[in-house]
C-alpha cells in the first residue's frame, strides 16, 4: 500500500522570510479601481475592468519577473479575475514563482475630532475575506496606515496601530501573512527630523499593538517608509536617510520581525533604491531588508504599453529593469 505524505504546508514565519530573503522584494499592484482606472486614463486608455487586467496580467507574466520579485499584492478585483488563458491570477501567480497577496483595507476616511488626520477602514466582515482569501490561496495580506506630519498625534498613531493590530490577527488566525504598513507620507517641506519623529510616533503604537492582540511577530513584514525629508524640502543624501531610517528601525523594531520590506512612498526609482542599498550594507542588521515598492516599478510600463498589445514586450521590459535595480540594491552587499 502506497502512503501518500501530504504536502508541506508553509509557516507564517517561513512565508514572511520568503518575501523578504534571497534577494527579492514585493511588488504592489494593488490600485483601487478608482486609483487605477485615474492611471489608465492619464495614459490615454480607457478604463474598464479589461483594461485593469491586461495591465495586471503584463506584470504578472513579465518573464523571469520571479527572479527580483517574491510576491504581488493585487486589489480585490484583480484577485477574483482571470488571465487570458483562462487561469485565476492568484492560481497563476502561484504557477510562475510568485505569492499572491491581497490588499483588504477599504481605505481611509477623516478621524472625527483631529484636524484633519485619517483612519484606515476596512475590519467589518475582514475575517470572512480574508476566510474566502485563503481559500484562494493568498498567501499575505496587506493593510495601509496613513500619517501626514501635520497631525498625527500620539491617539491618532494608537488608533491606526490598533486597527493594524485587529487585522494582523485575523490575518494570521487564517494562516495569512499580514504586511504592516504605517506610512508617514513625504509629502510637504518637513525636514528629516520631523520625518523620524512622526515615523517613531507610528512605529512605536504599532509595536505595542502588535503585542497586546498577540500577534505574532515572526509571521509579518513591516512595510514602512523611509526616513526623509519632505519631496517639497531640500533633499538628504541617501547615506543620511540610511543612517536615520536604521537608527528608528533599530530602537523600535523587534529583531523577532523576519524582514522589512520599504515602500518608495512618492521617491523616484533611483531614490529609493540608493536609501535601500545605503540601508542594506549596514552591518549586523537584526532583519532582512528588501523592496516592496509600487509606482516606483510599475510606472514606466504602464506609459510604455500605453494599452496596446504590441507593446506588451516593451513594457515588461521596463518592468523588469527596474525590478533588477531594487532587488540590485539588496544583493551589492
Amino acid at each position: 500500500m502506497t502512503t501518500t505524505i501530504p504536502a508541506h504546508v508553509p509557516t507564517l514565519a517561513e512565508t514572511a522570510q520568503r518575501m523578504t530573503r534571497g534577494g527579492r522584494g514585493v511588488l504592489a499592484a494593488d490600485e483601487s479601481i478608482k486609483t487605477m482606472s485615474a492611471r489608465l486614463e492619464q495614459e490615454g486608455i480607457a478604463a474598464s475592468p479589461t483594461a485593469r487586467r491586461d495591465y495586471r496580467e503584463l506584470l504578472l507574466t513579465a518573464d523571469g519577473l520571479a527572479d527580483s520579485v517574491s510576491g504581488i499584492i493585487f486589489a480585490d478585483e484583480t484577485f477574483g479575475q482571470q488571465l487570458t488563458d483562462g487561469r485565476g491570477f492568484p492560481e497563476a501567480a502561484h504557477e510562475l514563482g510568485v505569492l499572491p497577496g491581497i490588499k483588504v483595507d477599504t481605505g481611509t476616511s477623516p478621524l472625527a475630532g483631529h484636524d484633519g488626520a485619517l483612519i484606515t477602514e476596512g475590519l467589518d466582515g475582514l475575517g470572512a475575506r480574508l476566510a474566502s482569501y485563503a481559500e484562494r490561496k493568498a498567501a499575505f495580506a496587506k493593510w495601509r496606515a496613513v500619517f501626514d506630519i501635520r497631525t498625527i498625534t500620539e491617539y491618532v498613531a494608537r488608533a491606526n496601530g490598533h486597527a493594524l493590530a485587529r487585522y494582523a490577527a485575523l490575518c494570521q488566525q487564517y494562516g495569512i501573512v499580514p504586511i504592516v504598513e504605517p506610512e508617514v507620507l513625504c509629502t510637504g517641506d518637513h525636514d528629516l527630523a520631523a520625518c523620524d519623529r512622526a515615523t517613531r510616533l507610528a512605529l512605536t503604537a504599532l509595536f505595542d499593538e502588535l503585542r497586546q492582540a498577540g500577534v505574532d511577530l515572526t509571521g509579518i513584514v513591516l512595510k514602512p517608509n523611509f526616513v526623509t525629508p519632505g519631496l517639497a524640502a531640500a533633499p538628504a543624501p541617501a547615506d543620511v536617510v540610511a543612517r536615520a531610517t536604521f537608527e528608528v528601525l533599530h530602537d523600535i523594531v523587534p529583531a523577532t520581525v523576519p524582514g522589512i520590506a520599504f515602500l518608495s512612498g512618492g521617491h523616484t526609482t533611483a531614490d529609493a533604491c540608493s536609501f535601500l542599498h545605503k540601508l542594506s550594507g549596514a552591518p549586523d542588521l537584526p532583519w532582512s531588508v528588501t523592496f516592496s515598492f509600487g509606482r516606483a516599478l510599475v510606472s514606466a510600463a504602464l506609459q510604455a504599453w500605453a494599452g496596446e498589445p504590441a507593446n506588451v514586450a516593451a513594457a515588461q521590459q521596463k518592468l523588469l529593469a527596474n525590478c533588477h535595480e531594487a532587488a540590485n540594491a539588496i544583493r551589492r552587499r
